[in-house]
C-alpha cells in the first residue's frame, strides 16, 4: 500500500520551481557556444547537464522531506531508496541531443518514486516554457508559456480514425515500422525527450510505443504525469512499467497509451 499523505500541493509546487530555475541555468548555457563531450556509453553530454544536476541536487536536499537521489548526472552515490521504498528519480536535462540540435524539444525531469511507483512528477520544457506536473491524488496540468494551467487528461481513440502516435526523433529504431503497418491508419508525431508522454497525457496524441534503449530517469517523471492524466505506461506484455529496482537503470520496452480499445499487446 503506497501511502502519499506528504504529497501535497505544497510539494508539487516546490518541485515545480525547482525544474523551473535549473531550465533556466539550461538556458543560460543554450544561448551561447558550448562544448560536447561523450560518456563511456557514448552519449553526449555538455555543461549544462551538470549544471541542472548540481543545482537540483542542492535543492532536493534542502527539502523538509530529504530522500536519496538517483539522477543521470550521478549513479555512484545513490544509496538505494529509504525504508519506505522512496528515492528522487531526476534526469537533469533529458534529450541532450536535442539540445545540441537546438530544437527545443529537451526537458527537466524530477519524479518521486514510492515502492517502485512514480506519485509525483514534474516535467519542464524550458525552451519552450512549458511545464506538467502530476501527483498521485493531485491529478496532472500542463502550464503553457503564458503561464495558463489547466487540468489534462488522455483523449479517447475514436474507432475508424487514424492512430495518433507518437515516435522518437532520434531514436526511430527498427521496429516502429513493422509496428505500425500491423497497426494500420495512423499518424505519426515526432518528437524528443519525455515530451512523447506528455503529449499522450494531454490528449496530443493516442500512444506511444518506445521500442528502443531508455532508462529509468528518462521515463519516471512523465510516466506519472501520464498515470495520472489517465493513461497507462506499461510493458509489452501489458504489465506496468516499474521503479522498484533502481540497481537495473535501463527499462524494458514499454508502450504509453490512452483510452482506446485496441490491444496493443497483441500487435507483438
Amino acid at each position: 500500500m503506497v501511502n502519499s499523505e506528504y504529497i501535497t500541493a505544497d510539494l508539487v509546487a516546490e518541485v515545480e520551481a525547482i525544474a523551473r530555475d535549473a531550465g533556466a541555468a539550461i538556458m543560460a548555457i543554450y544561448r551561447r557556444e558550448f562544448s560536447v563531450e561523450e560518456k563511456a556509453d557514448k552519449s553526449p553530454l555538455t555543461e549544462a547537464d551538470a549544471a541542472a544536476h548540481r543545482l537540483i541536487a542542492e535543492r532536493l536536499a534542502a527539502l523538509p522531506l530529504p530522500l536519496p537521489l538517483l539522477s543521470e548526472e550521478d549513479t555512484e552515490h545513490f544509496s538505494g531508496p529509504d525504508a519506505l521504498g522512496r528515492y528522487w528519480l531526476v534526469d537533469p536535462l533529458d534529450g541532450t541531443k536535442e539540445f545540441i540540435k537546438r530544437n527545443g524539444e529537451f526537458t527537466v525531469n524530477i519524479a518521486l518514486i514510492e515502492q517502485g511507483r512514480p506519485v509525483l512528477g514534474v516535467v519542464y520544457a524550458p525552451a519552450l516554457a512549458v511545464c506538467y506536473t502530476a501527483a498521485r491524488g493531485l491529478g496532472a496540468s500542463k502550464t503553457d508559456a503564458d503561464g495558463h494551467c489547466r487540468p489534462i487528461r488522455v483523449a479517447e481513440h475514436q474507432p475508424g480514425t487514424p492512430w495518433r502516435v507518437v515516435g522518437s526523433r532520434s531514436h526511430a529504431g527498427e521496429e516502429m515500422p513493422r509496428l505500425l503497418a500491423r497497426l494500420g491508419e495512423h499518424e505519426l508525431v515526432p518528437m524528443g525527450s519525455s515530451l512523447k508522454l506528455c503529449l499522450v497525457a494531454e490528449g496530443a496524441a493516442d500512444a506511444y510505443p518506445r521500442l528502443g534503449p531508455t532508462c529509468l530517469w528518462d521515463t519516471a517523471a512523465a510516466h506519472c504525469v501520464a498515470e495520472q492524466a489517465g493513461g497507462r505506461v506499461v510493458r509489452l506484455d501489458g504489465s506496468p512499467l516499474g521503479y522498484a529496482t533502481p540497481q537495473q537503470l535501463l527499462n524494458p520496452h514499454f508502450l504509453v497509451l490512452g483510452n482506446s480499445e485496441q490491444d496493443w499487446t497483441a500487435l507483438f
